[in-house]
């Protein structure tokens, strides 16, 4: 696994990564603005560190995974930031275990025509 040796990503990066468009991170900083604070330069720049990414991390796996509106993502964020936190890291790493596990079914597959 690469580290990452980076402290500050640009919203561009942070769209990419994240698989979003750089208005939409825009929009849901000015919706969440207790959530989403990347920190802006003297010409309004915006530069994202770590936990800024998992904060909007955090607001997606609420509006895209849970399905839950932009008042409801808020209040549950509001309320119980930490549980939602764990919950959304519980969720990546059932989905990194699925990915591996089809990964070897595709190879045990794959093994099973070479021997027959």
């Amino acid at each position: 696994m690469e580290t990452e040796t980076k402290e500050y990503f640009t919203i561009k990066e942070v769209a990419a990564r994240l698989n979003e468009t750089e208005p939409t991170l825009r929009y849901w900083e000015s919706e969440f603005q207790d959530t989403i604070t990347p920190r802006r330069n003297e010409r309004g720049v915006r530069f994202y560190t770590k936990k800024d990414i998992k904060d909007v991390e955090l607001v997606q796996y609420h509006l895209r995974d849970l399905g839950l509106t932009h008042d409801g993502a808020r209040k549950k964020l509001k309320n119980d930031k930490p549980a939602s936190l764990k919950q959304m890291k519980a969720v990546q790493h059932l989905r990194t275990i699925k990915a591996e596990l089809k990964a070897l079914a595709t190879a045990l597959g794959e093994a099973e025509k070479l021997a027959n």
